[in-house]
């Protein structure tokens, strides 16, 4: 079984990898061929790859190469974890909003608008081409912002295309921790879309046990969304919110935070990451071991200046972990061996929530087998939520009418009508910025 990675050369390509190597079980992965734009950032991954796969016997070949034609062809997954723009234009998205006094994260508010109207025309030609030269294959997208990129795609290729973030199941995991539950063994009431859910119950043998946790000060307050959102607040909510909402709820504050930090997150990383790329090019190098330390430090940073506005210090050892190659993996192996699981992914909505219409993709709990993903009835949500999923989906529409159109004026009314930028002038500004920085925004008109 061939599967293909597009963005290769990233940085967290071996956390796939090492995934396949330590799921032996999964034993159907024989050729991994690796695409990326630089060669230079594939031979960097393809070396970390050659020694993880070092003492591993029948370990998957690995392949590398630009062209993208070549990658697709004959493929029986694709996993799309590209970055358009690279680093430097995530830190440009995070500076260009600052600068106007709004949010520029990558998948929140200005910044993800940003990201979202340069990923969107690459994302479509790649669905187009999937569809074209491997018209069997399964696309697992990793890229953000994964819901609004995985709708675009979805236009192309159908339920064929089925976006993946680790955020919920971290969630779940951290909340069965706290209760003393198995999180393999329990049921999560997650719903939302991707960066914006709330996780509503988490029932182990057919009893909720989120209302114990909610009425334990003590409990709720002693896990990383407890420390972050604050006991009253959560119990106020009488749900448990994606970290990400904090962008939201906490908005004043986090832009207040970035704005103060030595280096937005974008440039951290892009600082970071030239220095592993360097590090593994030279002579003598354990490549490994470099990528080893760098993940770590990358991992104890995460939305740091968050944790700082709301005192929740530092991450817990066991959130350092990741988790989305182990998502991206079940969802692949639920699909190729027709194991049934269940899954917390962006698929299309369908009839899941009355509020949107069924093409629109949000993030739920799925019934994954070889026909794919299909999303479990749940109950709406409730009218706080429902109005922010429709207020952000919209803008969503928007972004993808912008980037199908190349209008100026669409893009300025995306901007405009994201809950985190609330001024017209404010829009027209960021529109103005993000094409002066972004030569992959040169088609808005």
């Amino acid at each position: 079984m061939k599967l293909t990675i597009l963005g290769g050369g990233g940085f967290r390509v071996p956390l796939v990898y090492g995934a396949l190597l330590t799921d032996r079980a999964e034993g159907r992965v024989t050729e991994v061929v690796l695409h990326d734009l630089d060669a230079g950032r594939l031979s960097a991954v393809a070396r970390v790859l050659s020694e993880q796969a070092a003492d591993v016997p029948d370990a998957p070949a690995v392949t590398a190469t630009t062209d993208l034609d070549e990658a697709l062809t004959g493929a029986d997954f694709v996993f799309s974890a590209i970055r358009v723009g690279g680093l430097e234009g995530r830190a440009n998205d995070e500076r260009v909003a600052l600068a106007q006094g709004v949010l520029g994260q990558e998948t929140v508010g200005a910044g993800g608008i940003a990201y979202g109207l340069r990923t969107v025309p690459v994302a479509v030609d790649i669905a187009r081409r999937v569809a074209r030269l491997a018209p069997d294959a399964w696309v697992i997208n990793f890229t953000n912002p994964a819901g609004l990129v995985t709708e675009a795609m979805s236009g192309h290729l159908g339920d064929r295309v089925i976006g993946i973030c680790d955020s919920p199941v971290g969630l779940g995991r951290r909340i069965a921790r706290v209760l003393g539950a198995n999180s393999k063994e329990a049921w999560i009431d997650y719903v939302g879309l991707n960066h914006l859910g709330w996780v509503r119950g988490l029932h182990v043998a057919g009893r909720d046990e989120l209302p114990r946790l909610l009425a334990d000060p003590g409990l709720l307050g002693s896990f990383e969304e407890g420390k972050l959102f604050g006991v009253d607040w959560l119990r106020s909510l009488g749900a448990i919110p994606n970290e990400y909402l904090h962008y939201y709820y906490f908005n004043r504050e986090a832009v207040r935070a970035y704005q103060q930090a030595e280096k937005t997150r974008g440039a951290f990383l892009r600082d970071q990451q030239a220095r592993f790329y360097e590090a593994v090019a030279a002579p003598g190098a354990r490549a490994l071991d470099v990528w080893d330390r760098t993940r770590a430090e990358r991992e104890a940073t995460y939305m740091s200046e968050n944790r700082e506005t709301a005192g929740a210090g530092e991450r817990d050892a066991d959130d350092l972990s990741g988790g989305y190659e182990k998502v991206a993996l079940a969802l692949m192996r639920a699909i190729a061996r027709d194991e049934r699981t269940t899954l917390i992914l962006n698929v299309r909505n369908r009839d899941t929530l009355s509020a949107l219409d069924g093409e629109a993709v949000i993030e739920v709990p799925c019934l994954v087998d070889a026909n794919g993903a299909h999303p479990v009835a749940v109950a709406p949500l409730p009218g706080h939520a429902t109005g922010l999923v429709c207020a952000v989906k919209a803008v969503e529409r928007e972004v993808l009418a912008a980037a199908e159109s190349g209008s100026r004026m669409t893009a300025v009314k995306a901007f405009a009508l994201h809950p985190l930028v609330d001024s017209v002038n404010v829009a027209r500004r960021l529109v103005e910025g993000y094409t002066q920085v972004h030569p992959g925004l040169a088609y808005l008109k």
